[in-house]
């Protein structure tokens, strides 16, 4: 009976962990005009189980979800990682994918104009791998 005990810990263990490595949660960002510190850093993980149309494997949710609290002129957004980085971003004006070239080193960049609203931001690896990045946002051209 108390061998049965032990064995109960191991399946009940192994449920929860494998429950929560499902759980992807988004990590809010919410900027204005002017915001600080400039640039704005965030880490994370690439890729994910799931198949996009045209930017690789993303996770079932985005990364970030980005709150624009006005027009932004100009904003960067940047993300560096290790293998086939790529960033989705869907906004109120549509969706767009921005894969890292031969030649970008794992560096995408994102500049341009923003109107204000919630942008989904997915960092996705066109090989499906899992990798660390660093996403910053910024004012400065």
């Amino acid at each position: 009976m108390k061998n049965l005990k032990h064995w109960m810990v191991v399946p009940t263990a192994l449920a929860m962990v494998l429950s929560s490595a499902g759980l992807v949660r988004s990590q809010p960002i919410q900027i204005a005009p002017g915001f600080q510190p400039d640039p704005l850093v965030v880490n994370g993980t690439s890729g994910g189980s799931t198949k996009s149309q045209s930017c690789g494997m993303i996770s079932a949710k985005p990364n970030h979800v980005l709150t624009l609290n006005g027009n932004f002129n100009y904003l960067r957004i940047n993300v560096q990682s290790s293998g086939q980085p790529t960033l989705l971003i869907k906004g109120p004006s549509g969706t767009s994918c921005v894969p890292a070239d031969s030649l970008s080193q794992g560096i995408i960049q994102s500049p341009g104009y923003w109107e204000q609203g919630l942008y989904s931001i997915y960092v996705g690896d066109m090989a499906g791998g899992q990798n660390p990045y660093t996403l910053s946002l910024t004012q400065k051209p």
